[in-house]
């Protein structure tokens, strides 16, 4: 198994793939859904975070306010960085848990849905291939300003906080021009899929595991036997 790792921008249309790759039976983690998961109330993050932003980024049920945070982390560098240094390795825990279920389960790659995956840098290293989902920057601005309510000064805002996509391009090993229709987004979304799954990177070590797990339960097998008898 290999690891494939999706990221886009603001408003480039990742939602879409992702959509379309979980339609054809793919394995996806969405760095997202758990980044939700990992704050919830009581838990490791969610203390820190509280300790840090102070309660008033709190909804009435106890809960974090996520437009709240939002809101301060993208008009402060520095804070953003400390969320980021306390929520990242709560994700990633919970990340490596469903890798190593689809692993066990015998998918050939899963998708790691990562949306700062080229900020970051850091786990890029462990992926076999990389995927952006591109538009061209007019057509973000529009579907982000038409999608969130934005002035076009408060969506350029948004825009500025993140890796230009244009420069993402040229660090991502497979583009999806998401700047047409779905149907063209589709169609390239089915033409990566073939091509991953043909890759036959990292059979060798499935085989290898494949053959200590082998190994060890004949090993299990004959000390039963010798004890029992």
């Amino acid at each position: 198994m290999f690891l494939v790792g999706l990221s886009g921008g603001i408003a480039s249309g990742k939602s879409t793939v992702v959509a379309v790759l979980r339609e054809l039976g793919c394995a996806v983690i969405d760095a997202d859904v758990i980044a939700r998961e990992v704050v919830q109330p009581h838990l490791k993050a969610y203390r820190q975070i509280v300790r840090y932003f102070g309660t008033e980024i709190l909804l009435e049920n106890g809960e974090i306010n996520r437009e709240a945070l939002g809101n301060i982390i993208f008009s402060h560098p520095e804070k953003r960085q400390l969320l980021n240094s306390i929520t990242h390795p709560e994700i990633q825990k919970e990340m490596l848990k469903q890798i190593l279920k689809y692993f066990v389960l015998g998918y050939r790659y899963v998708i790691l849905d990562i949306p700062l995956l080229f900020e970051t840098n850091r786990l890029t290293k462990f992926m076999k291939y990389t995927v952006l989902v591109y538009c061209d920057p007019p057509t973000q601005l529009s579907r982000l300003m038409k999608r969130n309510g934005l002035s076009q000064a408060e969506a350029e805002a948004r825009m500025a906080s993140q890796l230009p996509l244009d420069e993402k391009r040229k660090l991502a090993s497979h583009v999806i021009d998401n700047s047409g229709d779905r149907e063209s987004t589709r169609r390239q979304v089915l033409r990566l899929h073939a091509r991953l799954e043909d890759s036959l990177d990292f059979l060798w070590a499935r085989l290898a595991v494949g053959t200590v797990v082998a190994g060890l339960g004949g090993l299990v097998y004959l000390l039963l036997r010798h004890f029992i008898s």
